[in-house]
């Protein structure tokens, strides 16, 4: 019944059979339907319980169980992706019992690790299920104790291992190639490299090898098909969820044919998209950009979607949504300006990350957002730092298709002190959830820590059951051993892992037993039994490590060899769930990257000190070797590669108890040079000009190398005068003929993929040096010598100048004088000149490589008279009535010699005469000088001259007038100082001039105001010179900030005392209560909707008001805006709707008081006509029209209703009611013959509908023969006591409209009617208009008010009797 195939080799379909995929209830299970069409009563194979992964200890027995349904009966396989199914170390098992298949594998080894397949086939088509094992190493006692057992059971002698062998029916192997899920090929098709490992894990291929190679075959195949319909493909972007609860996927591509049809299916299933992205599946082409979305994600959506081109497959990908939803959701933020907000929220299920956004932009970690995640992975937190009125808005996370939001509110800070400055950062946090939130979150840790429970717990009772069932059968099993004959062998005991709770015991050898066969007795050892743990089924991912010490035991303990147990599951599969491990990484790997030659380090770290770690490079293992030191440091491991190869790069792996980490080192090969060759390249090379200079550098790195030689940041290339050579190994770079320019900087550049490598020197041309600079400064030239100066030369060669070499010539002669060589200074001073003769000199600057050219200076004159220039204004230092004190300056012309001294001349105010004051022989030496002759009283100007050997320069410009007398006293303080008026930017100050005390206070005469911010403690001046008048206005202040204002009195003699006003005075207008300045406001507005709406108020308030709007009593709705100025407010809607309807009120609000006023605003549309209109005679005369109610009847209060009568006779519209508010009206004064029609319109404030006409109204004049039967007469009475035929109706009207009631009324003798409200007879009121005609009595109310409502009674009498109608009618506000 047994079949066990190779997967290599694909078993073949029968003639005239057929491939017909099907689904089955069980996930993972493919079914293969052969037949178009099954006979009655006959099924396809089908998996009702599949195998599942293990991961097991090595060395323990490993079981698949699986049950097949089918008819006929199914025939169940075996096969593994890579390798053969051995008989001895595989054996598969059916329990008749449960029905269950088996496929067990005693003592697993680590080679049996892979991919299994479970096929169940009959006649009409077979059934595929893929499942992993995965098998954990142990220790070496373990490994060779194991391997001990294996090789003592290998070596039985062949003819008795047939004896112990099960009786299990066995078919020859079929070797069957994998089948693998199509959508797994189609994932990784367009896959990213990194996200292989998880699509792998995902669909339970292990084998990676075969996995890249059967790929590489799928990709050359698709590229073959899709180059038939595309040019290029490239840029291919996985779908992705976006936070505005959309998702997109995208890709570049160049079409062949641009009318291509494009197809999208969604598992298998085509889907139609539209090119309007608002759409559910939208596509958005932008050139060769495509991109696909699909909008309001819902779970229903998650699947796997495929692009399709000419039906050539381009791109799949998946998508995946988590199930996922928001406990609590982030709440709305009041935070005061520059501190941080912070908004929480608590998920349903653990995410590692979700999506936050702000104001529209999705928000990332760094300096401005703070984005944490709590351990248990339910509390996620946004932190806004620092916040500013910017950051005012909505806030919202995401997480897969579930979202919420919040608004952050910024209240500014209004501390009058601190304005204008810049705040400072605040320490504490607005918002959060507080241990509310922490509650909540350790409340769902815990529900689903119990559904996790109840989990574990449900899987222990169904192996309990499967327990209790495996003894009942173990039971039977040994009646039937007992019953055997002794003579006939004993069946092989097979090796199998006992269940135990928590204790590993250790493997013991059993003493031999002998075997009576063929009548010779056999000695054989008794196989060892290993127990193990309780099984635990466990995903690839989550590997349980096995504590070590608890697998290695004692090996002198003794204990009785257990029997076999079989496993029988009963019961739905429940899924495994995974114990903590109690080693794991609390740090992984991370990626290295590593200079070949110098040593890299792999680092992580583990939970436990007491944990041996594996390393593995590229899947194989590590051990350490003279390059390689493995390290154990506490919790640490360290792998150290020494001299890094290129051949180390790789991807390493270190294992520990099961769990892994993985990081990639990189060994890269950048350019690189010696430093011994360094340090010679960047001496320094010095050659004369037109030499040859040459650089050579080798260096060694990975090829191919870009080689780049620069000259003072120039790149250098091939040319006549340049020579570069370039190899594997070294640059060389030849200047020929290199000239003095060519001095400066030499670089070379080495580049290739790894990195980059520079190295600089210097390269110097020595050449003879340029000449001296001009012009040359005359410094001295005088009658005896002639003194100059030059400035040095431009370039100097390389060189430095070690000497000038001068000759001189005077003018007039043809013969040049040599002076010689003077020294390197830049100066000379020629003492052997003739007075009133000019030279000319010659300048040239000799180095070691030469002598330059020569400069040649202007005609310089010996003796030339040149004056002084004017000293600067004398200063006054100080006046008394008999001495007046002068200071000045040195002129900064001196003449081109020294100052003599200097004359000063004073001048009397009002006269041209100056008069010298020093003796004219005695000039004055010093810069300070007392003039003494001067008169009390008098005032005067002074100026001096500077005297040289030439003579008396240029006077100064004069002093300012000084008056000959002692000193003056500084003035007191100004008098009653106030502010005479103040606004937001200006302070208007007066007050009065100080009084004068002889030898105490003399008369001011000029005053500063000066100015000091409350925040700063320095005084500001807010004049530079000293104002004449008593007041001033000082302007450029900050609107509400604080000063200090004081004001200073100065005179000859200086400043007096300040004074201060006694408080600070703050930059507003005076106080002033709100109050608003517009003559006419509009109270009430009519808008069309959609239009913008806008309500300003101006007013007038000092301070600065609060401004708060209203609508009809509540906040204002978020989307309607407020701008206010100094002076006005506006209250704009950008699109108002008819639910905008209402009284916005604004209030204002300063320190004095507030003001309130209010405005109507009605939002409303054309009105939509009423709908089809009835026409019915009740009473004789009289025409009753009915119609159904306009649509905005309901949307509008103030809508009424308007009929127009049209009459054949006068074949004109007249309008026969107005302020209808009901849906009826009786038409009076209807004449036999006539036809009439009438209209009926809808009516608001923005005007009438389009009218609803009825049908032709006509009471047709009956003309018959008149024939006359006097009959006998009787007494006949037509008397009647009044009645109503209509009565009233109740009314709902609003206030200041009109309201129209109406009933009719029939009686013989005609009844007098009377109208009363509240029992108050109403007939002889002029506010209401009655009416009584032919039985139709009506009465209309102009002006509706609320002392309108009450009740409404219509009584009428006759002499016969008397009858009353009543209604009520209700005023709305």
């Amino acid at each position: 019944m047994f079949k066990i195939y190779k997967t290599k080799d694909e078993q073949p379909i029968a003639p005239g059979q057929v491939k017909i995929k099907k689904k089955s209830r069980v996930p993972g299970v493919m079914i293969t339907q052969y037949t178009e069409e099954l006979p009655q009563g006959m099924t396809t194979p089908d998996f009702t319980r599949k195998p599942i992964a293990l991961t097991i200890q090595e060395g323990k027995l490993a079981i698949f169980r699986a049950i097949v349904t089918g008819n006929p009966v199914p025939a169940v396989t075996w096969v593994r992706s890579n390798g053969e199914i051995e008989e001895e170390r595989h054996k598969p098992v059916f329990d008749a019992m449960s029905g269950e298949h088996q496929l067990q594998m005693p003592n697993v080894c680590v080679d049996q690790a892979d991919t299994y397949k479970c096929y169940a086939r009959n006649e009409y088509g077979k059934a595929v299920v893929t499942v992993t094992l995965n098998v954990i190493e142990v220790g070496y006692k373990k490994n060779k104790a194991m391997q001990q057992s294996r090789t003592a059971i290998r070596e039985l002698p062949e003819d008795f291992k047939k004896t112990l062998r099960s009786t299990t029916f066995i078919e020859p192997k079929e070797d069957v190639k994998p089948e693998i899920d199509d959508k797994f090929w189609e994932l990784l098709l367009s896959a990213d490299k990194k996200e292989y490992e998880n699509i792998c894990a995902q669909y339970g291929i292990t084998d990676f090898r075969w996995m890249l190679k059967k790929l590489n075959e799928k990709k050359h195949e698709r590229e073959q098909e899709q180059e038939k319909v595309v040019e290029k493909l490239c840029n291919l972007k996985p779908i992705e969820l976006k936070p505005s609860g959309a998702a997109e996927f995208e890709l570049e591509m160049s079409l062949k044919d641009p009318n291509s049809k494009i197809f999208l299916f969604k598992d298998g299933v085509m889907v139609p998209f539209d090119v309007d992205t608002e759409a559910k599946h939208g596509l958005k082409r932008v050139g060769k950009r495509f991109v696909f979305s699909i909008n309001g994600v819902n779970p229903e959506d998650a699947g796997m979607y495929q692009l399709e081109i000419d039906g050539v497959k381009i791109f799949s990908t998946e998508l995946k949504i988590p199930i996922v939803d928001f406990l609590v959701k982030i709440q709305d933020v009041q935070a005061q300006e520059r501190e941080d907000a912070v908004f929480q929220c608590v998920l349903s299920h653990p995410m590692k990350k979700i999506s936050w956004v702000g104001k529209n932009n999705p928000l990332e970690q760094g300096d401005k957002y703070d984005i944490t995640v709590s351990e248990d992975m339910l509390i996620h937190t946004l932190v806004v730092k620092d916040c500013l009125l910017l950051d005012k808005g909505i806030y919202a996370a995401v997480a897969g298709i579930k979202s919420c939001n919040a608004w952050l509110l910024v209240e500014a800070d209004k501390d009058p002190n601190m304005a204008g400055k810049k705040k400072a950062r605040k320490t504490t946090r607005a918002g959060g959830g507080g241990d509310d939130l922490l509650r909540i979150a350790q409340e769902q840790q815990e529900k689903l820590q119990k559904e996790r429970e109840e989990m574990i717990a449900t899987k222990k009772r169904a192996e309990e059951e499967e327990e209790e069932e495996e003894e009942k059968e173990e039971a039977g099993a040994n009646e039937v051993r007992n019953e055997t004959p002794e003579c006939e062998p004993k069946p092989e005991p097979s090796v199998q892992s006992e269940i135990q709770p928590k204790k590993l015991s250790p493997v013991k050898a059993e003493p031999k037993v002998e075997v009576a066969a063929d009548s010779k007795k056999v000695a054989i050892p008794e196989p060892t039994v290993v127990e193990q743990e309780e099984e635990n089924i466990l995903k690839p991912e989550e590997l349980v490590p096995v504590n070590e010490e608890k697998s290695t035991g004692s090996a002198e303990e003794e204990e009785p060899v257990q029997e076999k147990r079989k496993r029988v599951r009963t019961g739905p599969l429940v899924p495994e769930t995974a114990v903590d491990p109690v080693v794991y990484f609390t740090s992984g790997l991370s990626d290295v990257t590593a200079i070949i030659g110098t040593d890299a380090e792999l680092l992580c770290k583990l939970s436990s000190e007491n944990c041996d770690a594996v390393w593995y490079k590229d899947g194989k293992e590590i051990t350490e070797a003279d390059n390689i030191d493995i390290v154990t440091d506490g919790t640490y491991r360290k792998l150290i590669i020494k001299n890094c190869r290129e051949d180390d790069s790789g991807k390493y792996k270190c294992e520990a108890d099961g769990r892994k980490t993985e990081a990639v080192l990189n060994v890269e090969d950048p350019p690189r040079i010696n430093p011994n060759d360094l340090a010679e390249f960047m001496k320094p090379i010095m050659i004369k000009t037109g030499k040859d200079a040459a650089f050579k550098l080798p260096f060694v790195g990975r090829e191919p190398m870009k080689i780049q030689w620069y000259n003072d940041s120039e790149e250098l290339m091939e040319e006549n005068n340049i020579k570069i050579e370039k190899s594997s190994s070294h640059s060389r770079l030849l200047l020929t003929k290199c000239q003095r320019r060519t001095s400066g900087e030499i670089k070379i550049k080495i580049k290739n993929e790894c990195g980059t490598t520079e190295a600089i020197t210097q390269l110097i041309v020595l050449d003879k040096p340029m000449p001296p600079q001009g012009p040359v400064d005359i410094i001295e030239s005088s009658f005896s010598c002639i003194e100059f100066k030059w400035r040095p030369c431009k370039d100097s060669g390389g060189c430095p100048v070690t000497n000038y070499i001068l000759e001189r010539q005077q003018i007039g002669r043809n013969s040049w004088t040599k002076l010689g060589k003077i020294g390197p200074e830049t100066k000379y001073r020629d003492t052997d000149v003739d007075h009133g003769r000019k030279y000319c000199y010659h300048i040239r600057a000799e180095t070691d490589q030469g002598v330059s050219e020569m400069m040649e200076t202007d005609d310089i004159q010996a003796g030339t008279k040149a004056y002084p220039g004017p000293p600067s204004t004398p200063k006054i230092v100080g006046a008394f009535k008999d001495c007046i004190n002068l200071a000045w300056t040195a002129p900064t012309n001196t003449g081109g010699t020294n100052l003599l001294g200097y004359n000063v001349e004073k001048r009397k105010n009002g006269s041209n005469l100056w008069n010298i004051v020093n003796p004219p022989e005695e000039p004055i030496k010093g810069r300070q000088y007392g003039v003494k002759d001067v008169v009390e009283g008098i005032e005067y100007e002074f100026r001096v001259s500077a005297i040289n050997t030439s003579g008396v320069g240029e006077p100064s410009t004069p002093s300012e007038f000084v008056i000959a007398r002692d000193p003056k006293k500084p003035p007191g303080k100004v008098v009653d100082l106030k502010v005479t008026d103040s606004t937001y930017t200006t302070l208007s100050l007066s007050w009065t001039k100080p009084s004068e005390e002889e030898g105490v206070q003399d008369e001011a005469k000029g005053y500063f105001v000066e100015l000091r911010p409350a925040e700063t403690p320095e005084w500001d001046r807010c004049t530079s010179n000293p104002i004449v008048m008593t007041s001033f206005n000082i302007v450029g202040l900050k609107s509400m900030a604080m000063y200090w204002v004081r004001v200073i009195a100065t005179n000859e003699g200086g400043d007096g005392e300040p004074q201060e006003l006694d408080n600070y005075i703050i930059a507003m207008p005076p106080p002033v209560r709100p109050q608003f300045t517009d003559r006419k406001m509009k109270n009430f507005m009519v808008i069309r909707a959609g239009n913008s709406a806008r309500i300003s108020f101006n007013f007038k308030a000092s301070p600065m008001p609060t401004i708060t709007w209203l609508k009809d009593g509540l906040p204002l709705p978020k989307y309607v805006t407020v701008s206010n100025t100094d002076t006005s407010s506006q209250l704009m809607i950008p699109s108002s709707e008819r639910h905008d309807t209402g009284i916005y009120t604004i209030i204002v609000k300063n320190l004095v008081g507030q003001e309130t006023s209010s405005a109507e605003l009605r939002v409303t549309d054309d009105p939509k006509p009423p709908g089809p209109v009835e026409l019915v005679e009740n009473v004789s005369g009289t025409v009753t029209v009915s119609w159904t109610p306009s649509p905005d009847e309901k949307k509008d209060n103030r809508l009424h209703y308007v009929v127009n009568k049209h009459d054949s006779l006068k074949c004109s519209w007249q309008a026969v009611a107005d302020h209808l508010f009901n849906n009826k009206f009786t038409a009076i004064n209807i004449m036999p013959g006539r036809q009439y029609k009438f209209r009926i319109y809808a009516k608001n404030d923005m005007g009438l509908s389009k009218h609803s006409e009825s049908g032709t109204w006509e009471v047709h004049k009956k003309k018959e023969k008149f024939s006359v039967t006097l009959p006998t007469s009787k007494n006949c009475s037509f008397e009647m006591p009044p009645s109503f035929s209509v009565p009233l109706k109740m009314h709902k009207s609003p206030e200041c409209y009109e309201c129209y009631m109406s009933c009719a009324v029939a009686g013989n003798p005609r009844p007098y009617v009377t109208w009363y409200r509240n029992n108050i007879s109403l007939n002889t009121n002029t506010n209401y208009y009655i009416t009584n005609t032919c039985g139709v009595c009506s009465m209309l109310i102009l002006n509706v008010g609320p002392k309108d409502s009450g009740d409404y009674t219509v009584v009428a009498e006759n002499p016969l009797g008397r009858a009353e109608c009543s209604t009520k009618l209700v005023v709305g506000d």
